[in-house]
């Protein structure tokens, strides 16, 4: 058995968070469009453009995603959150007529996971953006398994430089199963293990029905 000085942990599932996930860390950080709903006293220094004393009521400025989430409430509103482009309808048509055609990564390496994350801010388009999620991960999910399944003992870096970042976890689990299956096909492995993101599901599953 191969010894790892750190073993991944996956981030959350859908609006979920696991804090101990270094891809949910990095998610956090990603920064959104924002507008202030009142005046920040004091806090000018944050906004670069701004050479006064305080933030004032409807300034445009971008916060981490994790800032953004602390300071939205529903009854009180301080700040506004704006989607990002590749949320609003007109990337939406684009990945609506297909998918599979789209650099993911350059649009943003956390596509699916920012995309849940925006879910939580109050917006009218909420529906239409979780939809549009799942049907881009429907569309990509098989071309990103067959590649996985094709690309034995070869540079896959091309195959992998336009997914996102799950797409790459799954493209990286499908490769390690094909691996596996061709050792044990050659008789070099003794039984076949179930893939880290199985045992994980299940784990989270027995959790939660314990809970």
């Amino acid at each position: 058995m191969d010894a790892q000085s750190y073993m991944p942990i996956p981030p959350g599932i859908g609006m979920e968070e696991n804090f101990f996930s270094l891809d949910d860390i990095l998610l956090s950080h990603e920064r959104l469009p924002c507008r202030t709903e009142s005046a920040f006293p004091r806090l000018g220094f944050l906004e670069k453009s701004s050479e006064t004393r305080d933030i004032p009521e409807g300034t445009k400025m971008e916060m981490p995603l994790w800032l953004a989430k602390g300071l939205y409430e529903r009854k009180r509103r301080v700040v506004s959150v704006e989607l990002p482009k590749v949320y609003r309808e007109g990337w939406r048509t684009v990945f609506g007529a297909d998918p599979a055609v789209v650099d993911l990564h350059k649009m943003g390496p956390y596509y699916y996971g920012l995309g849940s994350q925006m879910l939580h801010f109050d917006s009218p388009e909420n529906t239409e953006i979780a939809n549009t999620i799942l049907q881009t991960f429907i569309g990509r999910f098989r071309r990103t398994m067959d590649s996985s399944q094709n690309a034995y003992n070869e540079d896959t870096s091309a195959l992998v430089e336009r997914l996102d970042c799950l797409e790459r976890t799954l493209f990286k689990a499908g490769q390690s199963g094909l691996n596996s299956f061709q050792l044990w096909e050659k008789g070099r492995s003794s039984h076949l293990t179930a893939s880290s993101l199985v045992i994980n599901y299940r784990k989270r599953k027995i959790t939660d029905l314990q809970a």
